[in-house]
């Protein structure tokens, strides 16, 4: 029966380009969708630009334009990359809208009316040169747990501790470099805290994976805070109702933003938006989104829907980051890689969908995208396993048989192509996409096995081998014409060249079921892919190194706008070169530790727990995410390197005292560090 979807992808934020950690969420939605509407289902994707926000206004003023026109230019920006990658939106709309004002305005409303906002005076720091209240992110100083220089207002990034911005040592804004004075104010909060009740129920009902909703339970563990959703004036956003000079955080119209784009859409396509958000809607909902916003999405915004007479999602999808080479994107090694670059150079945008959804399973794990290892892949997958079916036979029908396809033959395989389909169904369904591409290309290594076997190019050489030849090259165009079924979601423009080719309807799921009938007259094959040459990888990665000098202060803005909100947004996280002078690296003690223990730790993917002799009276208890490479048992015994110093950390599965050093990269690990022998627990390393 054709089921009514609706599915979002997070918005990108405007203040920046479209890269390829982004496309990681847009090309995966991309083929889901794609998937579901070849299977019948009515389904509507839609997202937005994200428009508002501190980091858009500063960002403007710097141009000397209005936000209007910058997010206006970011928005073509997008679209074309969006297009050009082919990510086909039912409706691609802006935050920045009628809709979204009026419907931000009405939940908010509604949230009062149901007691679920406070007013609370708090107090804020305040740059008085640039005359405006800063954002956790636009204040930088001291760490008041480690000391570490030129840490942002809400966390450390040398030592990890949280606190708030007016706990900062020597605090100066990142605006203007002013020091900045603390100022009371008014500001709106969503009381987060009563809605903990719910919250568990709801995301323990199966709308989110299980490992994102073993995360969330850490997040209850510690308790849920009250969540501020205000920001003063100047600030690019809408206005909050009956609170002059106050306006909605970004976070709070944001994902508001994907009903507005529904909105929009159902207005120029006859749809009912109730239908589809009404608290007892039937339809389906579903939310792609990275690892790092699934605070907002499992908790903030379940929670804003109930209370304000919404749906929630049926689902909530989160994946994990994109590294390049094993490592986070680097500018300075060029692997920051924008969307854009990767056009002008490789150009086929088929190559990188087809190598993301072949790593991409469904999971919130981290996916590499190796660059020696996409060009290996594309050339031998799609050139020379796919497409060489077709280039191998096709001008034998058309030469031989006036382009018109024989009888089907009496082997198995095409049996074991239909018998495959259903798993292969199950595998785009549960975005299992690598095991689905496993199944496809095991059915074209079937295919050319076939080919080889027969030998059609001698055939053709050999008197009354005509209909044998025939046979041999219908088979195995038939099962061309299945791969391409099956890959259509992935490669869907290589797919209308090939129904082009084939002479065919557009291939929709069903036609599984239906072969391509003898007698039926197929065009002159032509050329359908090139291979990708490691000079283009390398072009396009010179192309995007940068040299990396300190930011000047007064550009400073635009670099922690981008950590703020882009980088939010983007699943990746760039590297830049830091050093530390050897005082502070002589603060760090390294001991010498004996594993006395090591167990699997349950419900824990990457974890094992590993008590350790480091020399004190007591052992130390230590959770290191070498699961994938250790078994506990040959563990026990063995001497490592800890670090005895770190301040211990409080997780889901108890008290963590220290960290193990390991080593890894693209070519394997994790690899636990060893002394030499001779060296005893607790010596400290020098």
């Amino acid at each position: 029966m054709p089921r009514k979807i609706l599915v979002t992808s997070a918005l990108p934020y405007a203040n920046g380009s479209i890269h390829l950690g982004h496309l990681v969420e847009y090309i995966q939605t991309d083929i889901w969708v794609r998937f579901q509407k070849m299977q019948g289902h009515s389904v509507h994707y839609v997202c937005a630009d994200d428009t508002h926000g501190t980091p858009i206004m500063l960002r403007a003023e710097k141009e000397g334009i209005t936000p209007e026109q910058l997010i206006d230019r970011v928005h073509a920006e997008h679209s074309a990359d969006f297009a050009d990658f082919l990510v086909e939106f039912d409706n691609y709309y802006s935050t920045n809208s009628e809709e979204n004002r009026v419907l931000a305005s009405g939940i908010y409303q509604a949230l009062q009316a149901a007691g679920k906002i406070a007013s609370k005076t708090i107090e804020q720091y305040f740059d008085p040169v640039k005359n405006m209240f800063l954002p956790d992110r636009f204040i930088k100083g001291e760490c008041p747990k480690c000391h570490a220089k030129d840490q942002y207002g809400d966390s450390c990034e040398v030592c990890g501790a949280t606190y708030n911005p007016t706990e900062l040592i020597n605090p100066f804004s990142a605006v203007s470099g002013a020091v900045p004075v603390r100022k009371e104010t008014e500001h709106f909060f969503f009381k987060l805290s009563e809605c903990g009740e719910f919250l568990q129920n709801w995301t323990r009902s199966g709308s989110l994976q299980n490992e994102a909703a073993n995360k969330v339970g850490e997040w209850f563990e510690s308790g849920l805070s009250d969540w501020d959703i205000s920001r003063d004036a100047p600030y690019f956003g809408f206005e909050i109702p009956d609170a002059p000079g106050k306006y909605f955080y970004v976070w709070l119209d944001a994902p508001i933003g994907y009903m507005a784009s529904f909105k929009n859409l159902c207005g120029k396509a006859g749809l009912d938006f109730d239908e589809y958000w009404k608290q007892d809607s039937t339809t389906e909902l579903y939310h792609f989104i990275g690892k790092d916003i699934l605070y907002f999405h499992a908790l903030f915004w379940p929670a804003t829907l109930e209370y304000s007479g919404y749906r929630k999602p049926t689902q909530v999808f989160a994946h994990g980051f994109l590294t390049v080479n094993g490592e986070k994107m680097s500018k300075s090694r060029g692997t920051f890689i924008n969307a854009r670059s990767y056009l002008e150079h490789v150009k086929n945008p088929e190559y990188l969908r087809y190598y993301y959804a072949a790593k991409i399973n469904g999971t919130m794990e981290d996916i590499d995208l190796n660059l020696e290892d996409f060009v290996a892949r594309v050339n031998s997958d799609l050139v020379g396993k796919y497409v060489n079916i077709a280039s191998r036979t096709a001008g034998f029908i058309s030469k031989n048989f006036a382009g018109k396809l024989g009888e089907a033959s009496a082997s198995d395989i095409e049996k074991n192509s239909a018998a495959k389909a259903e798993t292969i169904r199950n595998s785009y369904e549960a975005r299992d996409f690598g095991r689905a591409l496993r199944e496809i290309m095991a059915l074209a290594d079937v295919a050319n096995q076939y080919i080889a076997d027969k030998k059609p190019w001698s055939l053709a050489k050999e008197e009354g081998k005509e209909e044998e030849l025939h046979i041999v090259c219908s088979t195995a165009l038939r099962l061309f014409r299945d791969l391409t079924l099956y890959l259509k979601p992935v490669l869907p423009e290589l797919a209308k060249q090939v129904e082009a080719f084939l002479n065919i309807e557009a291939l929709i799921w069903d036609d599984v079921n239906v072969n391509l009938a003898s007698g039926h007259t197929i065009n002159a094959y032509q050329h359908l892919l090139t291979r990708v040459e490691p000079k283009q990888i390398e072009a396009m990665v010179e192309a995007n190194k940068e040299s990396l000098q300190p930011i000047p202060q007064a550009h400073s803005e635009q670099r922690h706008a981008q950590h703020q909100q882009n980088e939010a947004k983007a699943e990746i996280v760039t590297e830049e070169p830091a050093y530390i002078s050897i005082d502070d690296f002589a603060k760090v003690d390294l001991r010498i530790a004996k594993i006395v223990n090591a167990e699997h730790v349950e419900g824990a993917e990457k974890l094992l727990k590993l008590t350790l002799d480091i020399g004190e009276e007591k052992p130390r208890q230590v959770f290191a995410g070498i699961k994938s490479a250790y078994d506990p048992a040959t563990l026990v015994g063995r001497l490592t390197v800890m670090v005895a110093n770190l301040a211990p950390r409080k997780m889901k599965f108890g008290l963590s005292e220290g960290m193990v050093l390991a080593a890894s990269d693209e070519r394997g690990g994790p690899f636990i560090l060893a002394p030499d022998a001779g060296a005893q627990p607790g010596m400290r390393v020098k």
